[in-house]
C-alpha cells in the first residue's frame, strides 16, 4: 500500500535543485546518487575498482569502530516535511540496521563543513529498524519548514535513494519583492488532485527550469469517452494572476487540443481566467489575463481532451 504523502513533490530531487552538500564517507558509492530521480538501477557482477558499482551511496565497514555515518542534503525547495522514504534498493548484504533523519532550517549560505557542525538539529525520524533492498517509509507531523535534512545510518552501510515529500514554503524575504510565479512549487503551490497521472505526476507542472525531455512533465493517458482532463493547484497564496505561460515543450503528438484557466475564490465561487483556448504542440504559449475582482486561491487547468503539458507558471500578486 503506497504512503498518501509519496504524492506530494519529493522537495530533496536533483531536478528540483536538491545536492547532497556533506556527507562522512562515500567510499563504495557517491553520496549525489541518493537524490537522483527514478529507481535505482542495478547491473549484477559490475565491479570497479572498489567493488560492486551501486547506484546509492554507501560507506566503508566500521567493523566495531565507533561513530555513524552522516550525509546532508540541501532541498531544492525549503519546505514543510510530510514524510520521508529511506529507499534500500538492491542493497541485501549491506544496508544500515537502522537510520534515522534530522532537520534543520538554515539562513543564507554558510559552508557545508559549518552546517556539519551545528548541533541544533531536529528529529525528524528518531532511530529506527530499516529493511534492506525495501522502500523504507516514515511519516512527519510537523508544520515547520526545513530547507536541509541529515540522514544518519547507525552504523554503515548503503542507501540507494532518499526522499522527502512535503510543500514548498518560500523564504518570507523574498516575497513582495516584485511579480511571483503563484504557481510554483518554490513558491508554496501544490497539485491538490487530477484526473490521471498515467504516464508522468502533475507536480511536474509547477517544477523551475524548463523541462528537457517528454517525462519532465504531466502527461495523461488517451481518453476514450467525451470527457477531458484536469488538474487542481493550490496556489502559492490568495493573489490576483496577471500572465499565464502554458508551455507544451516536448509534447509533439500528444499535446493537448485546447486548454482553459477557471480560478476558485476562498468561498468556492469559479472566476474564467482563461477561456478555451487552441495550443500548438512544443511551444510556450503566454496569455495575458484579465483581472478579476476576488482573489483566487487556487485554479483548475482543464486539458481537452487529453495529452501531456511541460509547465504552468501563472504570474501575479499575493494578496494583501
Amino acid at each position: 500500500m503506497t504512503d498518501a504523502f509519496t504524492l506530494l513533490p519529493d522537495l530533496a530531487v536533483r531536478p528540483l535543485g536538491g545536492s547532497v552538500i556533506w556527507a562522512n564517507d562515500e567510499f563504495f558509492a557517491e553520496k549525489e546518487n541518493l537524490i537522483n530521480p527514478g529507481p535505482a538501477d542495478y547491473q549484477s557482477s559490475t565491479f570497479g575498482h572498489k567493488g560492486q558499482v551501486y547506484d546509492g551511496w554507501e560507506t566503508r565497514r566500521h567493523r566495531g569502530l565507533p561513530g555513524d555515518d552522516e550525509a546532508i542534503v540541501r532541498l531544492g525547495v525549503p519546505g514543510v516535511i510530510r514524510g520521508i522514504v529511506v529507499d534500500t534498493a538492491w542493497f541485501k548484504g549491506n544496508y544500515p540496521p537502522e537510520v534515522s533523519v534530522f532537520g534543520l532550517e538554515v539562513d543564507g549560505y554558510p559552508p557545508a563543513t559549518e552546517i556539519a557542525e551545528r548541533t541544533d538539529w531536529v528529529p525528524l525520524v528518531d532511530r529506527a529498524k530499516v529493511e534492506g533492498d525495501a522502500v523504507n517509509s516514515f511519516t512527519i507531523d510537523s508544520d515547520a519548514r526545513w530547507t536541509h535534512v541529515k540522514l544518519v545510518m547507525h552504523p554503515d552501510g548503503g542507501v540507494a535513494r532518499l526522499r522527502v515529500h512535503g510543500e514548498g514554503r518560500p523564504d518570507p524575504k523574498l516575497l513582495g519583492l516584485g511579480p511571483l510565479d503563484l504557481a510554483a512549487l518554490e513558491n508554496g503551490a501544490l497539485v491538490l488532485d487530477c484526473s490521471n497521472r498515467f504516464y508522468s505526476s502533475p507536480n511536474q507542472l509547477l517544477y523551475p527550469g524548463n523541462a528537457r525531455v517528454m517525462g519532465d512533465g504531466w502527461e495523461t493517458a488517451r481518453r476514450r469517452d467525451d470527457g477531458n482532463d484536469w488538474v487542481r493547484i493550490k496556489l502559492a497564496g490568495p493573489g490576483a494572476i496577471r500572465l499565464a505561460e502554458l508551455d507544451t515543450s516536448c509534447f509533439l503528438g500528444n499535446s493537448p487540443g485546447s486548454a482553459s484557466l477557471t480560478g476558485i475564490t476562498a468561498d468556492g465561487t469559479e472566476v474564467e481566467l482563461l477561456p478555451r483556448t487552441p495550443l500548438l504542440p512544443d511551444t510556450r504559449h503566454r496569455f495575458p489575463l484579465e483581472p478579476v475582482a476576488a482573489s483566487v486561491e487556487e485554479v483548475r487547468l482543464d486539458v481537452f481532451p487529453d495529452g501531456g503539458m511541460a509547465r504552468l507558471r501563472l504570474f501575479g500578486e499575493l494578496s494583501a
